[in-house]
This record gives C-alpha cells, structure tokens and sequence, in this order.
C-alpha cells in the first residue's frame, strides 16, 4: 500500500563564517520576525529551513503546500524526495516516487537530450525496448527537433524545461512531488503540458504539490498544509485553510468563481 510518513522532520543550514558581520545582518535581516536563527549540537548557528512537521498520507491523498516565498514548501519537497537529509525527525514511504522540482534535476548537462533521455529510463530499470518507447515519447512531446542530439548545455531555458519536464512526465509515479515551475512555460507548450500533468496526478497515488496559486491548489488538492518559517500554520480542508491563508478579498473571489456556471 502506497504511503509517506514525515515524523518531527527538521532541516538546518549550518552558517559557515559566521563571524562574518556582512553575512550576519544578510541572514538576520532575511529571518527577521520569524525566529528561524539556533543552533547545532556543537553551538554553531543554523537556519532553521524546517521546523517538526509531521504528516501522513496515504492512497488518495492530495496535498498543498502554501505560504510566502522562503516559507518552507520547496525544502520540504527536496526532504522528501532524498535531496536534502533531515536534521532530525525521519521519512517512511513506500511506493514510486517522481519529484518535479527544478527544471535541470538529474540531467546532465555535458551529455546530449537523448542520452539523458536513456540514462533516465536505465535508472527506472528499463529494458531495450521500453528505453526506445521512453526515448520516442520525450522526441516527440519536447519539440525540440535536432536539439535533442546536442548537448543539454547548449540547449535555451525553455528547451531545457521542454525535455525536463516530458522525460519527468513520461513515468507514471506512485508518489508524486510537484512545485510550482511545472506550471509554468510558454502557452502553447503548457496547453498540451497541462492535460500530462493531468493524467499524471489522476494516476498518483499520493500528489505532494506546492503553489501559489489558490485555484490550482483548489481544484487539485484535498488537503492543504499552510507553512510559514519552516513551521505548520495550519493543517486542513482546502477551502478552510485557505480562508485562513488569503487576503479576504481574494477569498471572495476565489469562493465565488467555484460558483459560477461553467461557460457555454
């Protein structure tokens, strides 16, 4: 049975040279009001990214992260996907996990789209024939025609995110972790894009998803957690979180356009 489990999860960064005066009015002018400045076991300072979240999720859940930029969302989905280690607390889970999180994440840069394209699918323990299908599914939704047999490096940033995000979408997870660049690209590209990520989230098992847009957390979550300097606000419904959450005139806005009749 597909689940994930955080108990008590909290990341630190260590500060390094933090006798440097520059640096210290940098990061206390950066955390100001948040109280987000402690300590390590060894008394050296730390930003304290994350702070004792604990939630757990089970088939069928979909979950929102919101909150003001540097509030926690993107550290906590590179915790669960294994790129940052927690400073305390621990991760259970069981199932498939894909991450979403950076346009360039896992690729790289010196080998051409195509080899990073078949990396990919030796990574997913593909066979011959499954990496040939794979590799004609990215060739065919990135649209980046001979691009694909150059090295990434040459590639412009929307190319980059064309081939991340198709080779991303092209296997279907269990455990899926989105942040919120996915959505965004030229309007074209993301007409089509959207009904993969579509597809994509009504396979998921589990759907981890952070964003500012309220509509986008609406329509696609079932739960929302509500962070704000590495802590937990709020832990709910979506439509009670967000009351909380947004301005009351946006709320408004956002309540009543769930109202209104779809167009003819």
């Amino acid at each position: 049975m597909t689940h994930l489990t955080a108990f008590n999860i909290s990341v630190n960064f260590p500060l390094y040279h933090s006798d440097n005066r520059s640096l210290k009015k940098t990061v206390f002018r950066s955390t100001a009001g948040r109280n987000r400045i402690g300590q390590d076991e060894k008394h050296r300072p730390v930003v304290q990214a994350l702070r004792e979240l604990s939630f757990t999720l089970g088939s069928g859940d979909r979950l929102g992260l919101v909150g003001r930029n540097g509030s926690g969302k993107t550290t906590l989905l590179r915790a669960l996907s294994g790129i940052y280690q927690p400073t305390q607390g621990s991760l259970s889970m069981e199932g498939r996990l894909t991450s979403l999180l950076d346009p360039g994440q896992g690729m790289n840069m010196d080998l051409t789209g195509r080899e990073n394209v078949r990396l990919r699918g030796l990574f997913h323990g593909m066979n011959k024939t499954q990496i040939a299908e794979l590799e004609a599914d990215v060739e065919e939704f990135a649209e980046i025609a001979q691009f694909i047999d150059l090295p990434v490096r040459n590639y412009s940033a929307g190319m980059t995110v064309r081939l991340a995000f198709a080779m991303a979408t092209a296997v279907r997870p269990e455990i899926l972790l989105m942040d919120e660049w996915i959505l965004a690209g030229d309007a074209n590209f993301m007409t089509k894009a959207k009904r993969r990520i579509e597809a994509m989230v009504r396979h998921a098992d589990i759907l981890i998803l952070a964003s500012h847009s309220a509509q986008t957390i609406l329509e696609w979550c079932n739960r929302v957690l509500w962070l704000d300097g590495g802590a937990v606000v709020a832990d709910g419904r979506p439509l009670d979180i967000l009351a909380r959450y947004l301005p009351p005139e946006q709320f408004a806005e956002l309540a009543a356009s769930r109202l209104e009749p779809p167009a003819a």
